[in-house]
């Protein structure tokens, strides 16, 4: 399998509108950070997507994206749903509809916030075509021959998902929380992206303090911190990390 991050910031993005921090002017494109999104690519070619943010129109034609076989969403904020819209060009180049895997209340407030793409409508301009597939904690399915599986964590009170690939890589974005039942799903990992909003902490994300205590336990062979906000400067900040650490950043691939 192969993890491209395709968007590795927070809610506001790297860079932050208004800010001169030395971070956001930045000339490193490693210290640009689009919301969050990963693309996962199965050794059979099926390409799953994590949340469609805002900026995916920009990240699937950076990326020269061709296909877009199913989206798994984390939850429904907006910077992991405002993109989706741009998923139609993908329906018109399958001839297919695309699915869409949540937990339910998740999917329903996708179907409300895009209520036209589910109630009939003139064609022109064309809509997505989208089939809602609920999913649960912990119940996993396959798709392009790889099982998946969904993890609870917390973000602040809020119950969310990660996400399990196979038996070795997972991906954790928006935690403040991982439940008792989750942690066994996280050990023996080859490959682990874990939230680490800020460098301070944060009410509803692990910080980057927490995120390195978290993984000192799970022990992941290679873990990537995600959802970076302006206070990494790649340059100074990933070459302090532990052996087996490093940021993410836009553009990221992994195998495994």
């Amino acid at each position: 399998m192969k993890f491209t991050v395709l968007g590795s910031g927070t809610s506001h993005g790297v860079p932050m509108i208004s800010c001169e921090c030395r971070v956001c002017t930045s000339t490193d494109p490693r210290d640009r950070h689009n919301r969050p999104c990963l693309l996962v690519t199965t050794d059979s070619g099926t390409n799953v997507l994590v949340d469609t943010p805002p900026e995916f129109r920009l990240m699937a034609i950076q990326h020269r994206l061709r296909r877009v076989d199913a989206v798994l969403y984390t939850h429904a904020h907006a910077d992991h749903i405002f993109g989706l819209d741009d998923l139609r060009i993908f329906n018109w180049l399958q001839h297919a509809p695309i699915p869409l895997f949540g937990e339910q209340e998740v999917l329903d407030t996708i179907a409300t916030a895009y209520r036209y793409c589910f109630v009939n409508t003139q064609k022109g301009g064309g809509k997505p075509q989208l089939d809602l597939a609920p999913i649960e904690p912990d119940r996993a399915f396959e798709l392009g021959g790889v099982s998946i599986r969904p993890l609870r964590v917390m973000h602040g009170s809020l119950p969310i998902l990660g996400y399990k690939f196979g038996t070795k890589a997972a991906y954790v974005t928006d935690v403040s929380l991982i439940p008792d039942e989750t942690w066994p799903q996280l050990h023996d990992l080859d490959l682990l992206f874990l939230d680490a909003t800020r460098k301070e902490p944060h009410e509803t994300h692990f910080h980057f303090e927490k995120s390195l205590e978290v993984i000192a336990t799970l022990q992941p062979k290679r873990a990537y911190l995600i959802h970076l906000a302006h206070d990494y400067l790649y340059a100074e900040d990933n070459a302090s990390l532990p052996a087996g650490v490093e940021l993410a950043y836009d553009g990221l691939e992994v195998s495994v």
